[in-house]
């Protein structure tokens, strides 16, 4: 066969994809980044698993066209593919919890029953999950602030000003407070006064003075040799 007619044979094929290659790339690097196409890859994945629903003649240049535009949108904001496509996701899982919530009551031995029942449980997780998913979608939750956070693992008593009739207390900005110890600022200096002179330390009138301490004096020890 020629390579025209290998050509035309791959562009009939529904199932056949033609990448397109730029006069500066090799074909190694237009097929890498076909490889790394988020529409490729999500088209690729759609054709392995629908053929029990439409078929196996789904054109996978025009599915890759389709998701490209479903892209497009949700780029430009409008997400209502993405709303419809979660509202269909919860009613599908909450069929089949359903489903296999009748099939576990019909069970007599108690392993197919759990087996069953657990199955249930799980779709109906999935399903919930998805339309809290769908709701943060349609109503964004608003952003908090917290100004002071308190945390403690015991009493905690927070104190952030005098509260005024009619108000409520609110932190306040800390206020530096000036050095005992910068005593001369009559000129507007914040210099350490080191002239200032101070106080005596008084003494205990009723303490007696101590008497003089006797120590027992130490005996040195005479060595074998001597005499």
């Amino acid at each position: 066969m020629t390579q025209k007619k290998r050509s035309e044979k791959a562009t009939t094929d529904p199932k056949v994809l033609v990448v397109a290659k730029e006069p500066s790339q090799t074909t190694e690097q237009a097929l890498s980044r076909a490889a790394l196409n988020s529409p490729i890859t999500g088209a690729a994945v759609v054709t392995s698993y629908q053929g029990n629903l439409i078929g196996n003649n789904l054109d996978l240049g025009e599915l890759i066209s389709g998701l490209r535009r479903s892209c497009e949108r949700v780029n430009g904001g409008n997400l209502s593919e993405l709303e419809d496509m979660l509202v269909s996701q919860a009613t599908a899982l909450q069929t089949m919890f359903a489903s296999l919530a009748r099939r576990a009551a019909a069970q007599e031995q108690l392993r197919q029953y759990e087996a069953f029942m657990g199955l249930a449980l799980k779709a109906q997780a999935q399903s919930r999950a998805t339309i809290s998913a769908l709701v943060d979608l349609k109503f964004p939750r608003q952003a908090t602030f917290v100004k002071q956070a308190n945390i403690a693992h015991g009493p905690q008593q927070v104190n952030n000003g005098t509260t005024t009739p009619g108000g409520t207390a609110h932190a306040e900005k800390p206020q530096c407070q000036p050095n005992e110890l910068l005593e001369d600022q009559s000129h507007g200096s914040a210099n350490l006064d080191t002239r200032a002179t101070p106080a005596p330390a008084g003494c205990h009138p009723e303490v007696a003075t101590l008497e003089a301490i006797h120590r027992p004096k130490k005996h040195r020890r005479k060595s074998s040799g001597s005499a």
